[in-house]
């Protein structure tokens, strides 16, 4: 018989493969890629859309030398620009672009939306919130090694 732990954390990424590869088939209309939409919705959420390179690779799920490659083609498809980083001369600021804010707008109306139909086709409201509560623990656990 499995440990208590081993069957929650076999659940949950067993859950998490699932709900990404559906995720990903419903971006094939989206016009953007999963890992693009990633580093478009940190650079979003930042103060006037804007954040400091060394900080998106801090947030990223990809590496740095990919992120660095993605938001190069992002740039060359105008929905982001870079910038020299006034406080930091080694440093590079990115911003999204008037385009890339209606793209990633776009984006993420389709992606909330399939994100709502898996959420709440499965769960109800207080297992989404015993949800959030356990991932934010998790999380806690995770920054403070």
């Amino acid at each position: 018989m499995k440990a208590a732990a081993s069957d929650a954390w076999e659940s949950m990424y067993r859950a998490q493969v699932s709900i990404m590869r559906d995720l990903r088939n419903a971006f094939t209309n989206v016009g953007m890629t999963m890992n693009e939409y990633d580093v478009m919705n940190i650079v979003h959420d930042a103060r006037e859309h804007r954040i400091r390179m060394r900080e998106l690779n801090a947030n990223v799920l990809i590496t740095q030398s990919s992120v660095s490659r993605l938001v190069d083609r992002l740039v060359a498809r105008g929905l982001m620009s870079k910038h020299e980083d006034g406080m930091d001369a080694r440093g590079t600021i990115v911003a999204l672009t008037d385009k890339g804010v209606q793209a990633f707008n776009k984006a993420n109306a389709i992606h909330e939306q399939n994100i709502r139909l898996r959420m709440e086709g499965s769960l109800t409201r207080d297992d989404l919130n015993t949800l959030t509560k356990l991932s934010r623990q998790l999380l806690r656990k995770d920054s403070s090694n």
